[in-house]
């Protein structure tokens, strides 16, 4: 790769920021996923009796629709972050491209 290439691509502000807005919010997503899973099983190791909890007069349990969601909100997190990387990201990328279309 062109030397010239990278240190204008480094330089550049845009790419700073770029990189600083999709750290952060990676960073931010993967905590809440973690911190989900985590209390997930903070609770099947130290509260069983909770997630046994049967729901109505069925043989369903509470975990059942609680460890649902947690799927569902952790599908829900990665469909933010492509959102945020298909607009916002994605035109910061072309921004930084269009600065340094000359060496390319």
């Amino acid at each position: 790769m062109n030397d010239e290439l990278v240190e204008r691509i480094e330089a550049n502000p845009k790419y700073h920021e770029l990189v600083s807005k999709r750290n952060r919010l990676g960073i931010q997503l993967g905590a809440f996923v973690l911190l989900m899973f985590y209390a997930f099983i903070l609770v099947i190791a130290f509260n069983k009796e909770l997630l046994a909890t049967k729901i109505g007069d069925n043989m369903t349990t509470i975990a059942f629709p609680i460890a649902l969601a947690i799927l569902v909100i952790s599908f829900l997190t990665t469909l933010v972050y492509v959102k945020k990387a298909n607009n916002e990201f994605e035109d910061l990328t072309n921004e930084i491209k269009n600065d340094v279309k000359d060496l390319l």
